[in-house]
C-alpha cells in the first residue's frame, strides 16, 4: 500500500489542528491539569518521580482525545467536504490513516513540553529511567489507541458533540475496566476478559518499565480493529 494519500492527509490535519482555537485550548488545559498532578506530588510529597502524572493519565486522554479527533470526520460530513475528500485520489484506507497520523502525531507534539517534568525530577533527585521511558512509551500507545477511537467515533455521525461523547464513552470504559472497584461488580468468570480489555491495565504495566509484548499486541490490536471499522463505516457511506 502507498503511503502517500495518507502522508498529504496528515500534513494537512497537523496544520489544521494549529489553525484552530480549540487545539491550543486542549493543550493549555492539559498541561495545567498534568502539571497540578505532577508538581502535586513533586513538591507536597517530595518523590523524585512521574507516578502521579501517568497514573491518572488513560482518563486525562479519555477526555481530551476524543475532543481532539472528534471533528475529523464529523465535520467534514457536516460542511460536505467528505464529499470532496472521497472523490480525490486516495483510498478510504488512506483518508483514514493520514488523520490517525496526524491525530497521533498531535498527540505526541502535546506530550513534548511534559518532558520539562522529567527533566526537573532528573535534576533533583536519581529517578529509575525505566519508568519514565515507559511511561512515555505506554503514553504514546495510549494516545494512539484513543485517537484511532475517537476516529472511529467520528465517523458514525456529522454533529461533533456526539462524537465526542461517543468517544469518551468508550475511553473510559476502557479505563474503568482496570479498575478493581469495578471488576468487583463482574461475574468471576469474567473478571480475565476485563482484566485483559483494560485499557488502563497494558498502560501502567508499560509504565512501570516493563515492555511486555503481549501489552504492544493489545495496544496495535484495537488501534487496528479501530481503524479498521471506521474504513468500514465510511466505505459503507462512500
Amino acid at each position: 500500500m502507498k503511503l502517500d494519500g495518507s502522508l498529504i492527509i496528515m500534513k494537512k490535519e497537523l496544520r489544521s489542528y494549529f489553525y484552530s482555537p480549540v487545539a491550543y485550548i486542549v493543550i493549555a488545559a492539559f498541561l495545567v491539569l498534568s502539571g497540578y498532578l505532577f508538581f502535586d506530588t513533586f513538591f507536597l510529597f517530595g518523590r523524585s518521580e512521574l507516578r502521579g502524572f501517568f497514573e491518572l493519565l488513560p482518563i486525562t486522554f479519555s477526555i481530551f482525545i476524543p475532543a481532539l479527533t472528534m471533528r475529523l470526520f464529523a465535520e467534514e460530513k457536516h460542511s460536505g467536504s467528505f464529499e470532496i475528500l472521497m472523490t480525490l485520489p486516495v483510498t478510504t484506507l488512506e483518508a483514514v490513516l493520514g488523520k490517525f497520523l496526524g491525530a497521533t502525531a498531535f498527540v505526541g507534539i502535546m506530550l513534548a513540553p511534559t518532558l520539562f517534568y522529567a527533566i526537573s525530577v532528573a535534576l533533583v533527585g536519581s529517578p529509575d529511567i525505566g519508568p519514565i521511558v515507559g511511561g512515555y512509551l505506554g503514553a504514546l500507545l495510549l494516545g494512539a489507541t484513543f485517537a484511532a477511537i475517537g476516529i472511529f467515533a467520528s465517523t458514525f455521525t456529522k454533529n461533533q458533540i456526539i462524537a465526542l461523547i461517543v468517544g469518551v464513552l468508550a475511553c473510559f470504559l476502557l479505563t474503568l475496566f482496570g479498575l478493581d472497584r469495578f471488576k468487583m461488580l463482574m461475574p468471576s468468570a469474567l473478571v480475565g476478559v476485563v482484566e485483559y480489555l483494560s485499557v488502563s491495565g497494558h498502560f501502567h504495566s508499560i509504565e512501570r518499565g516493563v515492555v511486555d509484548s503481549r501489552d504492544i499486541v493489545y495496544f496495535l490490536s484495537v488501534i487496528a480493529l479501530a481503524l479498521m471499522g471506521s474504513v468500514h463505516v465510511l466505505d459503507e457511506r462512500r
